[in-house]
């Protein structure tokens, strides 16, 4: 790896190629967790990429390089998030289908990694963004809070109607499954 990082900072193409296939598909997943589409998850992908090059110098070779490499591709998508500066329409918990199945029963064991994802991405986006943050990057309240202008306790209640609404959907989408698997 060593060398292709060295061969990026002389500006040789070959070995940004090498380093953009190795790298793209795991850091793209990355960008989907944070975007809206597909469309908008390439751009932060395009634009990570680019401040990865721009920044590679920076790289200390302390550490994981993937670490050092999805810190920018999250930092991207931070920035692309706080520019838009979009009213967000609060998604009214109460109105999230209650799930049809026995509340008891607790088997998701038909659910995978991608339809968790999916669940993931149809959170409102600032849900999405506390929820990604602190469960999947593991930032702390304070840190959300600072990354994203809200206040901690923002921060903590958006985490917990993420939490709410996503266990609704996964209630919902494996009694689906369940009904169209049994009939």
């Amino acid at each position: 790896m060593k060398n292709i990082i060295n061969g990026c900072l002389k500006g040789s193409r070959r070995d940004q190629e090498l380093l953009y296939r190795r790298y793209s598909p795991r850091l793209y997943a990355v960008c989907l967790q944070y975007s809206d589409n597909d469309e908008e998850a390439r751009d932060v992908l395009q634009e990570g990429f680019i401040k990865i090059f721009t920044n590679l110098s920076n790289f200390k070779h302390e550490g994981s390089f993937e670490g050092w490499m999805r810190r920018i591709i999250v930092n991207t998508a931070l920035e692309r998030y706080r520019s838009r500066n979009r009213l967000y329409m609060v998604e009214d918990i109460d109105r999230i289908p209650e799930p049809f199945v026995d509340p008891g029963n607790e088997d998701y064991s038909g659910l995978e990694a991608t339809d968790l994802m999916d669940i993931i991405r149809m959170l409102p986006p600032k849900y999405r963004m506390v929820f990604n943050l602190f469960a999947l990057e593991g930032y702390s309240h304070k840190e959300i809070s600072k990354m994203i202008n809200i206040s901690e306790g923002t921060s903590k209640s958006n985490l917990a109607r993420a939490r709410i609404i996503l266990q609704r959907r996964v209630e919902a989408f494996t009694g689906i499954k369940k009904k169209v698997l049994n009939g």
